[in-house]
């Protein structure tokens, strides 16, 4: 390779998306990085119902194509989309897409859990599954909607996850990438099939389902109509791990063969990778999840609410008038006595409220606690609350896993809070390791590469990742104090409605 293999991820989060472009040189063994788009990712609230703008996402994709030709990148060797999890599209029988994908936040699902539990058995379908009990998972939409809009499903072609869907939309070409749908709670774990006895259960029509595909198989090529609008060749287009935190996990520098991560963004999910899922009657009692890597591996994971609840906190705050950037909030934490207010971050009350302060001060309230009365305090309560539940979700992987880890991994753009980074270094009483940032789409890059043959295997992309981007270290700092938040930590989120 005499230059450069240069390849585009779009990366979409749950509340921006961006397209980078990656080139590996062989030469100087290391991967460049340039952002070349950025875009807010907007939901719309119609109704009583709060849809994704996935129009909106597939005109922001054509952006960063074109940006690619304006930027004088003519040799896009390939190209791939990573988004988050559960939510989806379903197409008519010509194709067409039916109604704009429902949010995972969205009141649909409020109280189809507990339904659904009821008619399957809350053990039978984790053992069938492997997967974590949330609310908003694929087969809790789907029984929504089979309830209140059946004629939606009855018209139903073809069952596409988020990245599945925009893919369609670039390609004309169907595919469901394996990665994602182990997060519809539909997968049979062990089988890595639909699991056709739940589809039959609930009436779900089983023929819109597609056989999952693996991670790192092309699937197309940018459509003539593509091509011919944006005036660029037909790109090849290939399915990473296209559930974000699959590729956050591809991206993690570790140089230890056992590891645990942590993918800190909207969503903090926090685990570690292992050959096969762990569906054991403790994995059950914590609500743990088994989700499908890429190449082989299963992420034993716990899904944290994480930078969501600043993110809705600043958003209410915004409403207000005030104008205080993530920075500002941050410093004005750092400001506050610590340990005087927590919450559990995975409290039900926190998924979805109307005014997220309010809500935090509220649980303090509950719970018998000082109430935070600042932004700088809630803001406090949050991070220090945060590093509390990674410790213990840290712990409880170890004992999961029969593995102990020496420090924790930290990738994602959650890495840019420093404070956060050093509460839970303190927290945890071991070292982090913070960096790359743009995790899930040097994951989804580094697949690409692997797909086209210039990388062997995942150590390599691993190790290639290292040599090429920052870690910084976090070391952990007053371990007295620490330990007593901790002990007065689990005892408030002892009467949390989430264990």
């Amino acid at each position: 390779m005499s230059t450069p293999s240069t390849v585009l991820a779009f990366d979409l989060g749950a509340s921006s998306g961006r397209a980078i472009v990656g080139r590996l040189d062989s030469e100087t063994g290391r991967i460049t990085i340039e952002e070349i788009h950025r875009f807010s990712n907007d939901p719309v609230q119609v109704g009583n119902h709060l849809h994704w703008d996935i129009l909106r996402l597939l005109h922001e994709l054509k952006q960063g194509i074109l940006q690619t030709k304006h930027l004088g990148y003519s040799q896009i060797e390939s190209l791939a989309i990573d988004s988050w999890a559960v939510d989806f599209g379903l197409l008519a029988a010509n194709g067409e897409l039916l109604g704009n994908p429902y949010h995972y936040r969205d009141h649909q699902t409020d109280g189809i859990m507990e339904k659904v539990i009821s008619e399957v058995g809350r053990e039978k379908l984790y053992a069938l599954t492997g997967l974590q009990f949330l609310q908003f998972n694929s087969i809790f939409q789907l029984y929504a909607l089979q309830k209140n809009n059946p004629d939606l499903l009855s018209r139903a072609d073809t069952f596409l996850m988020i990245p599945d869907l925009l893919r369609y939309f670039l390609t004309g070409e169907k595919h469901s990438e394996f990665t994602n749908a182990t997060t519809t709670q539909l997968l049979n774990a062990t089988s890595l099939t639909w699991e056709t006895s739940l589809l039959s259960q609930f009436g779900l029509p089983e023929q819109i389902f597609l056989p999952p595909v693996a991670s790192g198989t092309r699937v197309g090529s940018l459509s003539t109509a593509v091509c011919e609008e944006l005036d660029v060749p037909s790109i090849p287009v290939i399915a990473v791990g296209e559930h974000d935190t699959a590729s956050a996990v591809v991206a993690v520098p570790a140089l230890d063969e056992d590891f645990a991560f942590l993918s800190c963004g909207t969503w903090s999910l926090l685990g570690t990778e292992t050959a096969k899922p762990v569906l054991t009657e403790q994995a059950l009692a914590w609500n743990f999840t088994n989700e499908g890597g890429v190449y082989g591996t299963n992420r034993l994971l716990k899904n944290i609410m994480g930078l969501w609840l600043i993110q809705e906190c600043k958003r209410t705050w915004e409403k207000e008038g005030k104008t205080a950037s993530f920075a500002e909030l941050v410093k004005q934490a750092e400001a506050v006595q610590p340990f005087q207010f927590f919450i559990d971050p995975d409290d039900d009350m926190f998924l979805n409220p109307a005014h997220m302060p309010k809500q935090i001060q509220q649980y303090c309230r509950d719970t018998g606690q000082t109430v935070p009365q600042t932004d700088g305090e809630i803001v406090r309560c949050i991070l220090e609350s945060l590093a509390l539940k990674y410790r213990f979700i840290l712990e409880r992987t170890e004992q999961l896993s029969g593995k102990t880890y020496r420090g924790l991994h930290i990738v994602g753009g959650g890495i840019q809070n420093e404070l956060l980074c050093q509460f839970t270094a303190s927290a945890i009483q071991r070292e982090v390791w913070a960096g790359p940032v743009e995790g899930s789409a040097l994951g989804n890059l580094v697949v690409q590469w692997i797909a086209l043959g210039y990388i062997a295997n995942l150590r390599e992309a691993r190790k290639l990742i290292r040599n090429s981007f920052p870690v910084k270290t976090y070391h952990p700092e007053d371990g007295a104090s620490w330990q007593a938040a901790y002990t007065a930590f689990c005892d408030v989120a002892s009467r949390s409605t989430v264990k």
